[in-house]
């Protein structure tokens, strides 16, 4: 399986209900960085995976559409624990919906599956892995 990996990162505003988070309960801050793996079987034919350009761009207008933003007061995410978990799953669930409509292009229909990695801090990560 071959793949690439494009970075970007996230500065959103968020809290959690349930005990288990503790004091995260309150109004905080967090910065993710961002990794979008794409993943295929076999080369194109140009012997890439996919653009790495088009997947940076792709990859940038989805993490802008939560960037600078209190997701408590996002409608999309009314009621949810917006966890590092749950966002890796919007994002690659995003991205997935811009490959489906050729927004990384032709070579992008190849590809097999894409794996989004928010990394909290240099020791915490979370990933959600999704078949395209």
């Amino acid at each position: 399986m071959f793949s690439i990996t494009v970075r970007d990162h996230i500065m959103i505003a968020h809290s959690f209900r349930g005990e288990v988070f503790g004091p995260a309960q309150r109004l905080h801050g967090a910065t993710f960085l961002v990794d979008a793996t794409f993943r295929r079987e076999q080369l194109d034919e140009d012997n890439i995976v996919v653009d790495i350009g088009l997947a940076t761009r792709e990859l940038g207008a989805v993490v802008s559409e939560l960037n600078y933003r209190n997701l408590d007061n996002e409608p999309d995410f009314a009621g949810v624990n917006t966890s590092t978990e749950f966002l890796a799953k919007v994002i690659a669930d995003r991205l997935a919906e811009r490959v489906h409509k050729g927004a990384l292009g032709e070579g992008a229909k190849g590809l097999a599956g894409l794996t989004v990695t928010l990394h909290e801090s240099h020791v915490a990560w979370a990933s959600y892995e999704r078949a395209l």
